[in-house]
């Protein structure tokens, strides 16, 4: 039993957040980069960058629209740039630099743990003959899976990598997850997707997916819901227990 309907074959899994805890580094990498800006353009009416921020704004979403997407909020806009800018430019390919160059010191300091009860289910779906993919917006895909012993069991990847270089949207659109599923095979309805971030569970539900499952890292069970999440947990090895 892994909790899922029996038309299931394919399960498509976020990757910080769902089957690792690096979206923590990522949050912690995000706020000091855009609280570092703002301070330096507010000065005394300086109001950083939150958790609902995070989770309004950035968490799921390429990194540069994560960018975008944030300034916006606070009325800044900013030059693209290009990807040659260092990490100190201010435009919007400066910024983003800025954040996985912390992200990546992050990771290298504290390395990258996957979450147990990730873990058993990995092994519950690949037992149980499901096929797996990793749909992530982050562009370090390869080296967190390696890090964390996880890249054995993942048959296809759609990274940040791959949506730049095929000119995916990123999500709430459901791009990423329909070209993972189809490189393993399946129709949407025939995958399921595990997402903890809002955007991430709009792009299942907008992407036609057999079943979205919303994985409540932050105390957002209900929003996980409103967003499209057919069921949601607080760890995945819940799912081992319950039949759909």
């Amino acid at each position: 039993m892994i909790g899922l309907p029996r038309t299931i074959t394919a399960c498509l899994f976020d990757l910080d957040g769902v089957l690792t805890s690096t979206a923590a580094l990522h949050m912690e990498a995000w706020k000091q980069t855009f609280d570092e800006l703002l301070r330096a353009r507010a000065g005394e009416e300086f109001a950083p960058f939150t958790d609902r921020d995070y989770a309004a704004y950035v968490d799921g979403r390429p990194r540069l629209d994560g960018v975008r997407t944030f300034l916006a909020s606070r009325g800044i806009e900013l030059p693209e740039g290009s990807p040659d800018d260092p990490p100190g430019a201010e435009t919007v390919h400066g910024v983003g630099t800025r954040k996985n160059s912390l992200v990546l010191a992050l990771i290298e300091e504290r390395g990258v743990t996957p979450y147990p009860g990730s873990v058993r289910y990995l092994e519950a779906v690949r037992d149980a003959g499901l096929a797996i993919g990793v749909v992530t917006s982050s562009a370090n895909a390869t080296s967190v899976l390696t890090a964390a012993n996880l890249d054995g069991f993942v048959r296809a990847r759609v990274d940040g990598l791959v949506i730049a270089r095929d000119g995916l949207r990123g999500k709430p659109a459901p791009d990423s997850f329909l070209a993972c599923a189809r490189e393993l095979g399946v129709t949407p309805a025939q995958a399921a997707v595990f997402e903890d971030a809002l955007a991430g569970v709009e792009a299942g539900r907008a992407g036609g997916f057999g079943y979205v499952v919303g994985v409540n890292r932050v105390d957002q069970a209900d929003a996980l819901r409103v967003h499209g999440a057919d069921v949601v947990v607080d760890d995945l090895a819940e799912l081992l227990e319950v039949r759909p």
